[in-house]
């Protein structure tokens, strides 16, 4: 690695130290760090996996066209994508550090409640202008197939599935079953970050975005996707959480229910009530199959992330929620 950095960015950074990032349970992401320099690499999980998934060039591509577009999305900027995976075992990608808190099961102390106020207001700004973005003057018409977007989500999460899949998971099937029956029309396409939440954003003490992070399912297709996604991990009471691993940041004071969210989002697009629910479901059969994999290689001795035993409870979890949303037991 330092050899090519040295090649590709000049002298000077062939000598550096590699610390592992986060708990991510898709992407790696790692600090590399030398004289007087620091750097993010991205790179994709060890294992055997899909052809399509944990496309750390497809977060290298988005961000530099929105960023070239001058879309007003806070963003890390890129600064390098190697495709050549004699390097170190994978592709990556590199960008620069951008300063601020990473937001997950709890609020950092002294973060209080006009911050979260500030914070859970911003998120929903931030997606709105991730929508509003030029994505054909970006140049990314190739970028994804907006037509019949839910219908493809499916088709492709469920060949993930039978890939996944390793043990008896009934609420997951039950899940895909409701989702089938009940497809959403097609609506104006935008970009779609694909895992829009709290933990994929970098914010300043003080509740302002200063960077969306982790674009791996970034695709252009139904905005509504990305207000779902968002609902599915805002957990509005403590009895939502049913498994420990699930993000619950949001029951600090001062954050905005679901509700507040949806609302919110409306005042600047709109968003159907009946697709952002069915998007709330499909994100928790889409996180569990996607986490299922990643179990799967942590039996199979694949995966050093300690986290990953908790999924052979937190599957079947996340199912039961997205059910959840479907059903209209938990309200929007």
């Amino acid at each position: 690695l330092g050899a090519h950095l040295g090649e590709r960015l000049g002298p000077g950074r062939e000598s550096l130290a590699v610390s592992r990032l986060g708990e991510g349970q898709s992407c790696l992401t790692f600090l590399l760090e030398g004289d007087g320099w620091s750097l993010i690499l991205r790179r994709p999980p060890r294992g055997d996996l899909p052809p399509t998934a944990f496309d750390v060039t497809r977060e290298f591509r988005v961000m530099s066209a929105l960023i070239a577009a001058g879309a007003e999305v806070p963003l890390a900027k890129p600064v390098l994508l190697c495709e050549d995976k004699q390097v170190i075992g994978a592709p990556f990608y590199l960008m620069e550090p951008v300063d601020g808190l990473v937001i997950r099961e709890q609020v950092p102390q002294g973060f209080g409640e006009e911050a979260a106020r500030t914070l859970g207001l911003g998120v929903l700004d931030v997606l709105a202008g991730i929508h509003a973005a030029d994505w054909r003057g970006a140049g990314l018409e190739d970028f994804g197939k907006p037509a019949a977007y839910a219908e493809r989500q499916l088709g492709r999460m469920s060949k993930l599935w039978q890939r996944a899949r390793f043990r008896d998971l009934p609420g997951v099937e039950q899940l895909e079953a409701w989702l089938t029956a009940n497809l959403p029309p097609d609506c104006e396409p935008a970009i779609v970050h694909g895992d829009y939440k709290l933990d994929n954003l970098i914010v300043s003490a003080a509740g302002e975005v200063n960077a969306v992070v982790d674009w791996e399912l970034s695709t252009i297709g139904d905005p509504a996707a990305d207000l779902g996604w968002l609902t599915y991990y805002w957990i509005d009471e403590e009895a939502e959480v049913e498994w420990p691993r699930m993000p619950a940041a949001s029951l600090a004071p001062g954050f905005p229910s679901r509700a507040e969210l949806v609302a919110h989002y409306r005042r600047r697009r709109g968003a159907p009530e009946a697709a952002v629910r069915w998007y709330a479901a499909l994100a928790g059969w889409k996180t569990a199959v996607m986490l299922e994999g990643s179990y799967r290689r942590y039996v199979e001795g694949l995966s050093d992330i300690p986290t990953h035993a908790a999924l052979e409870d937190g599957v079947p979890y996340l199912a039961r929620r997205g059910m959840s949303f479907a059903t209209g037991e938990l309200p929007l």
